[in-house]
């Protein structure tokens, strides 16, 4: 269960990240075939790997691990090569609600999962010895993965109607800053609360029957102090699963769990050291603890995805990946970042995440020892351990292997200090996890604004350019952003040769004109410098356009090839015709009337200049 949460966070980057193609690579019916070739390949590939399983629980859950990763794979190439979320995004009302789109997605994963539990059903029969048909197993096997689903899918719908919502005050406060923090805040929190009643309805939970079991569970919560809703009986796999659980955190919405299997395999004391070890999540606030690290890792998705993508962006291999794919450099974007956040959220969970994971089991183990001893729990253990597939010592990154929690338990009752040095240990865990989370906080929210994802490197809007380039080979208006992008870096020659590409094929284009005439005034490298070419490109822009930069371009010609009075007369229209930067306009005409113009004249770079003046724009 704790593996399919890794699992669904990762699909859900892959579905959310990037944008969605305008128009597909792929012809819908060749996306389609190939598409139902994967299906088929996928099917078989897992048949094959389930035939060769061995009859022990590692070999099939190990087997079952990596084709889910595999169809995570597979999932990726339906989204970025088959370019899927374009085809997702034509679903009814998925553009105005994007979770749609994103859900279907979810679903298109699932039957991947379903192909995996189909052709794994005979080694899961053989391994674990239960007789379960093929619906049930599947049935099964989603009513797990929709309860981890249904938060993100709640929030996702909240979100989606708050941004739709015909109310302007709604739609004023989700653009502020705090706007959409705030909503997923709330509506969080109520998440919290109610969750537990709609999985518990999901799963098909009914209260536990009344009679002695009951009686002595809640005999032992009252002797506890703690308050419940429910004791339910959790069918899980047909209720042949040999587990319990609790559920919320609020007393009014709180749920112990125990499926009938386990009633069944335990004697009453046993089964009071698992409900101990149940409630020793509630009494050291575990679930409020997952909660916490749970918005940890939240926090360091969203403020660490900009750095990422900059320090992504800033490499030369990832131009590399660009050209040898032939893909379109959002496409590549979005992969690459979902194989990095990927990444993070594995080694978040397994190491972060599960190290609290594991020691808060432990937690748990020593609360349900002090209460009932530990023989009864060491003796569920080993009943799980040979009833589960002989398990005992198969590692587990969440919860100790059993071996390891056995001997944990034992060491615990020879040496009473074991345990309080554990609780130590997680506080300080804790404390320190803290610490580095607002550390982490501070220095990101410190981080200067083109690293925190304000601007994208200007590598890759020179990439996006090239690919409109290719896409519209006659249209000279990239070639004339391409070569203001080159002009605002410096890279005056490649400007100059990007502008004349855009004027042989749209020779009277005024800005294009234009901005060539001003680069051919101002370059910083005076060989560049041509102020009788410049003259001649300005007059022409003038013709087309009697804009007042483009007339302060002419002007500015004029003053460079000696003709003052011409100078000063274009730029007192250009003057005339402003409506902004109006003093920008009276010192050219002050330079105009006392400077002269030479190849080392200083002009303001591109970065410098006035919003009137600066010449196109990327």
């Amino acid at each position: 269960m704790y593996n399919n949460l890794i699992y669904l966070l990762t699909v859900i980057l892959l579905l959310t990240m990037g944008s969605v193609p305008e128009q597909p690579r792929l012809h819908g019916l060749s996306a389609i075939l190939l598409f139902g070739a994967k299906g088929i390949l996928f099917s078989l590939t897992a048949r094959h790997f389930f035939r060769r399983a061995r009859n022990e629980a590692e070999s099939y859950l190990g087997i079952e691990q990596r084709l889910i990763i595999l169809a995570i794979i597979f999932l990726a190439m339906d989204v970025f090569l088959l370019e899927g979320r374009h085809y997702l995004a034509k679903l009814p009302l998925a553009r105005q609600v994007p979770t749609i789109a994103d859900l279907a997605g979810v679903l298109v994963f699932f039957a991947y999962l379903s192909l995996v539990w189909l052709a794994g059903l005979d080694a899961y029969r053989r391994t674990f010895a239960r007789a379960i048909s093929a619906p049930a197993f599947i049935k099964a096997n989603l009513k797990i993965n929709l309860a981890i689903l249904l938060p993100w899918l709640l929030l996702s719908i909240v979100t989606d109607l708050a941004r739709v919502a015909p109310f302007p005050k709604v739609q004023k406060f989700i653009a502020s800053p705090w706007g959409e923090p705030a909503l997923v805040f709330f509506s969080l929190a109520g998440l919290v609360f109610f969750l537990p009643l709609a999985i518990i309805r999901l799963w098909g939970c009914t209260p536990l029957p009344s009679g002695a079991i009951r009686q002595r569970i809640e005999a032992f919560c009252r002797k506890e102090k703690l308050r419940f809703a429910d004791i339910l009986s959790w069918p899980l796999f047909e209720g042949r699963m040999l587990t319990a659980g609790v559920m919320g955190i609020s007393s009014r919405f709180r749920y112990l769990l125990v499926t009938p299997a386990l009633v069944r395999s335990t004697t009453p004391e046993e089964l009071e050291a698992v409900m101990a070890h149940e409630l020793g999540h509630v009494k050291y606030y575990h679930l409020q603890l997952y909660l916490f690290l749970f918005l940890g890792f939240a926090l360091l998705a969203q403020a660490g995805s900009a750095p990422l993508m900059f320090i992504l962006l800033s490499s030369e291999y990832f131009y590399r990946l660009i050209e040898l794919s032939g893909a379109s450099p959002d496409t590549v974007l979005a992969a690459t970042g979902s194989t990095l956040l990927f990444a993070v959220t594995i080694i978040y969970f397994r190491f972060i995440f599960g190290f609290f994971m594991r020691n808060f089991e432990r937690q748990a183990d020593l609360y349900a020892s002090a209460a009932t001893g530990a023989a009864p729990l060491i003796m569920v253990f080993e009943k799980l351990a040979l009833m589960g597939g002989n398990i005992r010592d198969l590692p587990s990154w969440h919860h100790f292997g059993l071996g390891q929690r056995i001997e944990f338990l034992q060491r615990s009752e020879e040496q009473p200090g074991l345990a309080e040095k554990h609780h130590r240990k997680v506080y300080l865990a804790l404390i320190l996890y803290t610490v580095a989370l607002l550390a982490g906080g501070l220095a990101l929210w410190r981080l200067p604004a083109d690293l925190a994802g304000a601007q994208p490197p200007a590598g890759f809007i020179e990439v996006l350019i090239q690919k409109k380039i290719r896409e519209q080979p006659q249209n000279g208006l990239w070639r004339q952003v391409l070569g203001d992008l080159r002009y605002s870096l410096g890279r005056e020659k490649e400007a100059i040769a990007a502008y004349e590409q855009a004027l042989h094929l749209e020779p009277v284009e005024a800005e294009t004109l234009n901005n060539l005439a001003w680069l051919l005034l101002t370059a910083e490298d005076p060989a560049l410098r041509d102020p009788k070419r410049a003259l001649w490109l300005a007059g022409q822009a003038a013709k087309q356009k009697r804009a007042p930069h483009i007339l302060d371009t002419l002007a500015t010609a004029h003053w460079a090839t000696g003709s003052r009075e011409e100078a000063v007369r274009h730029e007192e229209e250009a003057l005339a015709g402003a409506k902004t930067d109006k003093d920008y306009y009276r010192g050219q005409i002050a330079r105009f009337g006392s400077g002269t113009y030479s190849r080392t004249t200083r002009f303001p770079g591109p970065g410098q200049r006035k919003e009137e003046k600066q010449r196109g724009g990327t």
